[in-house]
């Protein structure tokens, strides 16, 4: 009778153990992003470093390709039920994902109704306004947010006969730069990555120039592309005189040219700040930052860059207790040590003033020069011309750029001629989206 008692009594026990031991496995919350190599690496860090602070949330972060191919498949997931919990898009798809209200909820909602405290004014504004709606609430977590800065080799720079600690500062400055290291024998002088983003975009509201109107979409959107001013052909017509020269030498589209500056291969380049964690990492030579060029005789000139990187949406149709760990998440990477520790490590903008004040005080910027670059270029106080660029059907106005600008390097048309038709075809995509956003509002 004891031992029959005692089976009774472990069936039972395992009976009320089971329910228990399912309930205290973590709920897990699907991350999609874009980064890759020394990037990806910080994110699978980040995942690790949060899933180790607690033990109730477990998340997930995969790889879902560029961010085109992520955002095209989240898309796709989304209309099949089984899109992540949070998506990492990049900034060209802004105003899709604002669009798209009933397949996103704003991070903002996601953090309150977490029980967080959500204060707007922490944030650098010019990375949250970028972020948020017209009635003042963010949309989206500023993850990676980046601006376009300038990178050169000064090994190459000394090599050439130029001073290694004066960067060129000017548009001129560069163009004479890069033909005196053609002179010392570099086959690569000067390059860029994101054409768009460095060359038209950022170039734009470091002039304090209009990409488009409607104050660059924040407007409406209804806007048009006013990238074949005189300004913007002026500096094509020397991008193109420098290509034909071989002073200038373009490395491809989105993120491929990077490769070429830590490799060695190009001796200056603009691109992302956040093309710092892999130059530090593979660099094998000296180098220095410095700001955007521009051209001196502009009047307002230097402004602010532009904004880039990508930032965290929250997907819809997910279960209660699944947005309790996606807020705990963004809580957690709203947190100031965390935030400091990212941009230190990436070249990342610090999304809180708490941060870069911490990095500040650290001395990493002292320790590590130009660093501070992408900060200073961003908290500048913005002009309606300078704040940003949100355009519809933006991934696919890029891609026209590109294409029409590769028309310029290979001879094929003049930079006036590309640029007009990049404006034409650019103004076709925004007339789409224009159309489609009015399809779907209400009626009143």
């Amino acid at each position: 009778m004891q031992t029959k008692h005692l089976a009774v009594c472990a069936a039972i026990a395992l009976s009320v153990c089971a329910p228990v031991q399912a309930q205290t496995q973590p709920v897990e919350i699907q991350w999609w992003h874009s980064m890759s190599a020394a990037l990806g690496e910080w994110v699978n860090d980040l995942a690790k470093q949060y899933n180790a602070s607690q033990t109730k949330y477990k998340v997930v972060p995969t790889y879902k390709g560029t961010y085109d191919e992520s955002m095209t498949g989240a898309i796709a997931a989304f209309r099949a039920g089984n899109a992540p919990h949070i998506l990492q898009v990049f900034e060209v798809g802004t105003a899709t994902m604002m669009a798209s209200k009933g397949a996103i909820v704003p991070a903002a909602k996601v953090l309150n109704d977490g029980g967080f405290k959500f204060e707007p004014t922490q944030y650098v504004s010019a990375v949250a306004g970028y972020y948020t709606a017209p009635n003042g609430q963010m949309l989206s977590y500023p993850l990676n947010s980046s601006t376009t800065i300038f990178y050169y080799n000064k090994d190459a720079f000394k090599k050439a006969g130029l001073d290694a600690d004066k960067p060129p500062k000017t548009w001129p400055e560069v163009f004479a730069a890069a033909s005196k290291l053609k002179a010392s024998g570099h086959s690569c002088p000067f390059t860029t990555s994101w054409i768009s983003w460095t060359q038209l975009e950022s170039f734009s509201l470091w002039h304090n120039t209009l990409f488009a109107t409607k104050n660059n979409g924040f407007d409406g959107n209804d806007a048009q592309l006013q990238i074949n001013t005189p300004l913007h052909v002026r500096h094509f017509e020397n991008l193109a005189k420098a290509s034909k020269e071989g002073s200038f030498v373009y490395k491809g589209r989105g993120n491929v040219p990077d490769a070429s500056f830590p490799s060695g291969e190009c001796a200056m380049i603009t691109g992302s700040s956040g093309l710092y964690a892999r130059v530090a990492k593979e660099a094998k030579f000296a180098y220095g930052i410095s700001t955007l060029p521009y051209y001196s005789d502009v009047q307002g000139a230097p402004q602010n860059t532009a904004i880039g990187g990508a930032s965290l949406w929250v997907m819809s149709g997910k279960k209660s207790e699944e947005y309790k760990g996606v807020a705990d998440f963004l809580n957690f990477l709203n947190d100031t040590k965390v935030q400091a520790a990212s941009h230190q490590r990436t070249g990342y903008l610090p999304v809180t003033m708490g941060a870069y004040q911490l990095t500040e005080a650290s001395g990493f910027y002292t320790k590590n020069p130009g660093t501070d670059v992408a900060v200073t270029q961003m908290i500048k106080k913005a002009t309606e011309k300078s704040r940003g660029i949100r355009l519809g059907n933006f991934v696919q106005i890029r891609s026209i750029i590109d294409e029409e600008t590769e028309q310029i390097w290979s001879g094929k048309k003049s930079p006036k001629e590309a640029l007009d038709t990049a404006v034409t075809r650019g103004n076709e995509q925004l007339a789409r989206f224009a159309r489609a956003i009015k399809k779907a509002l209400p009626s009143t």
